[in-house]
């Protein structure tokens, strides 16, 4: 198939991009010849496809909460050509048939490129290593135990050693349980007038510290999921200027939310990292302008109603996020003049597809043609309702928000 998108921003430029197979052909001006599809892009701007990092996508064993169809659907929705899955499935996603079934089951749907996470232990309970070379050789891209902290600083050493011999980036859900005890929410002011029991930061800011040290003492790679904590920006910051091979991500709902939106006991707001304070998310901002933080990952948690609509305490952690990222993003960072519109197309596509090894995350002639349409200028509120995700859970429902995805093509084939 050959689509003709005409007259599209492409870094600024009014241009045409011409696509043949799977691939960009041309990016030019005024491009003549025949297409199957021509594309009036003239109130649109091109950006490569969006990659994440870190989805869930809850199939095998929770598909009532999501499945990689849905999955998929509300990843192209959001402009998503590219979704690496958490292996906290049931059974967990800690071998290498349970990546084959997932990798398997993203060519049925044929939306998204879907690559299975492995899980770094058995069952995730930090235990026992999984197989992380048979997992890789079945088609997974990365390692984590994320839902769970590797807790044993020898298993994690461990796993670090095994993923640098078989080239892997294993990414950390940096938690530390003895600080958990049953908290809920941060820690701080607002826990205390919710009456919510509050989660310290230095739950975080351990493990992160933790996961530094190993890694610049094996000298290899590790990836820090969902940063939320100014600190943690700090620790991780301070590790970059000592030439650590450290990376990490944050999330739309902590450039976005704080902790303030627990105080209407909407349990949308349940996640984990919990929300952070005003001071916590303005460091987010920071860390994300200088360099800190390489990715903006979803974490798209997506749960069915049953496991929102009870009392905070018993809630799941989780927002359903795919289909926000962009436009929460775009609102709260290039709007407002944090950053660029092209540095936050490194944050969500080209810096992920470095980490991960893949090609696509780039605008080039030659270059896979995973692009995603998108009316800059375009206002509209979330409306969780029309979410393609089965999860509805987001506190952003409502909200007004600007940048609009308006269509999603992967490897040369329009899926949205």
């Amino acid at each position: 198939m050959s689509i003709l998108i005409k007259n599209v921003k492409v870094n600024g430029q009014q241009c045409d991009i011409a696509i043949k197979g799977n691939r960009i052909d041309k990016i030019a001006k005024d491009i003549k010849g025949d297409y199957d599809e021509v594309i009036d892009g003239a109130k649109l701007t091109a950006l490569p496809a969006f990659i994440d990092m870190h989805t869930h996508l809850r199939e095998p064993g929770f598909e009532y909460k999501e499945d990689i169809e849905s999955g998929s659907k509300a990843a192209v929705a959001g402009g998503y050509s590219v979704v690496c899955c958490m292996p906290n499935t049931k059974p967990a996603t800690d071998n290498k048939y349970i990546v084959k079934y997932i990798v398997d089951r993203a060519k049925e749907v044929n939306l998204a490129k879907v690559y299975p996470i492995g899980a770094i232990t058995v069952g995730l309970k930090g235990e026992l290593m999984a197989e992380m070379g048979k997992m890789k050789e079945a088609g997974a891209i990365a390692m984590s135990d994320d839902g769970q902290p590797v807790s044993s600083a020898q298993m994690m050493r461990l796993a670090l050693e095994y993923a640098k011999d078989y080239d892997l980036l294993l990414c950390s859900h940096c938690e530390e349980k003895s600080l958990i005890n049953e908290g809920v929410v941060n820690e701080g002011e607002n826990a205390t007038r919710a009456g919510l029991k509050g989660i310290p930061s230095a739950a975080e800011d351990i493990m992160i510290s933790r996961d530094v040290i190993l890694a610049e003492m094996l000298d290899t790679k590790v990836h820090i999921c969902h940063v939320s904590t100014a600190s943690g920006v700090q620790i991780i910051r301070e590790a970059k200027a000592r030439g650590v091979k450290v990376s990490c991500e944050t999330c739309p709902h902590y450039i976005a939310g704080t902790d303030a939106l627990i105080l209407d006991y909407n349990t949308n707001s349940k996640v984990n990292p919990p929300l952070r304070t005003e001071k916590d998310r303005q460091a987010i901002l920071e860390g994300i302008k200088d360099g800190t933080i390489d990715v903006i990952a979803t974490d798209h948690a997506p749960h069915s109603l049953e496991d929102k609509n009870v009392e905070y305490n018993y809630a799941a952690n989780g927002i359903s996020g795919l289909e926000s990222a962009f436009s929460l993003c775009y609102t709260y960072l290039v709007d407002k003049g944090v950053i660029t519109l092209d540095k936050l197309t490194k944050l969500m596509s080209e810096r992920p597809a470095q980490l991960l090894g893949i090609e696509c995350g780039q605008l080039k002639e030659g270059g896979l043609a995973d692009i995603t349409l998108v009316d800059i200028d375009r206002e509209y509120k979330i409306d969780a309702k029309s979410f393609e995700s089965k999860g509805k859970n987001t506190p952003f429902d409502g909200w007004k928000v600007k940048g609009k995805v308006v269509k999603t093509i992967v490897e040369g084939q329009i899926k949205y």
